[in-house]
């Protein structure tokens, strides 16, 4: 008899499971695409990523009288003091100035 409710109590609990889904078969991998955009600051700089070319007027300004909030976000003054980080943002404008405090060069990184 417990045979019997055990044997039934099997078949009730695999009746009540979900039907196995039918799953696709893994994908192929993708093929290695090459980065689209620029990979460093002078393709950035040369591609004008970041409207380096529209802030020209700068150079050759000094950087205290810039206003920030004229200039796309993100916008860095970089001094030969001022320490950055590496990280490589094409769309980023960087000001950089020479020893006497005035602009010397837009970059995009």
């Amino acid at each position: 008899m417990i045979r019997a409710s055990l044997f039934a109590f099997a078949l009730l609990a695999a009746a009540c499971t979900p039907p196995a889904a039918d799953t696709p078969p893994p994908a192929e991998p993708a093929a290695f695409e090459a980065p689209v955009g620029p990979t460093n600051a002078a393709e950035a700089t040369a591609a004008d990523t970041c409207g380096a070319a529209a802030h020209q007027a700068l150079i050759g300004t000094p950087a205290s009288g810039i206003d920030l909030a004229t200039l796309p976000p993100g916008t860095r003054i970089v001094t030969p003091e001022t320490m950055v980080t590496q990280d490589f943002v094409p769309t980023r404008l960087n000001i950089t100035t020479g020893t006497d405090g005035n602009v010397a060069s837009l970059n995009c990184y």
